[in-house]
């Protein structure tokens, strides 16, 4: 099993190195690594994240699942980092792709909603992370899509995500991930 996934990072980070030599303005561009745009997606992205946050407490009010505690911190400045991974696996290189084949390139809709399946699917079993980041996808790559920018977007993924699992799930991601090491 680590052998599998040493492989498949070892494959990613080789395919990002060469694109990146090649032409490697364009293809970080292209692949949304460029930190352009980086106020006007977060401009375009607040009024979603401030109804999501208001959305997520009622939800969570509603269902008796808020669960809050200082562990939302951490995870809040360390989940946008794999947010912004997430992004890029997913965003980036399947819509980017997408958008840049030669032959039979399909159209933006088709392109953001099976970026937003796909995304969808990554989370599950869990059907409220399903529905949640497939709702999430589908306007991360409308936006994308104009930008080229998943620094913002991942950085909203992460702080979303979390507030999501501590609010809606009902779920403590520190405990999950750390609680053999801290706690």
């Amino acid at each position: 099993m680590a052998t599998s996934i040493y492989s498949y990072c070892h494959y990613w980070m080789d395919y990002i190195c060469s694109q990146a030599k090649q032409k490697s303005k364009r293809n970080t561009s292209l692949l949304g690594l460029s930190p352009g745009h980086f106020k006007e997606v977060a401009l375009k992205i607040l009024p979603f994240g401030t109804i999501s946050v208001i959305t997520f407490f009622v939800v969570g009010y509603k269902l008796d699942t808020i669960n809050l505690s200082w562990h939302i911190i951490p995870i809040l400045i360390l989940y946008p980092i794999w947010g912004i991974i997430q992004q890029f696996l997913v965003i980036g290189l399947v819509a980017g792709n997408l958008q840049h084949l030669k032959a039979k390139r399909p159209n933006t809709f088709i392109t953001i909603t099976v970026t937003a399946i796909l995304f969808g699917l990554m989370h599950y079993p869990d059907y409220w992370l399903m529905a949640g980041t497939f709702i999430l996808a589908l306007l991360y790559g409308y936006i994308y899509q104009r930008s080229r920018n998943v620094y913002v977007l991942g950085l909203f993924h992460g702080w979303l995500g979390a507030l999501f699992y501590y609010t809606v799930v009902g779920r403590d991601p520190f405990v999950e991930v750390f609680g053999r090491l801290f706690l």
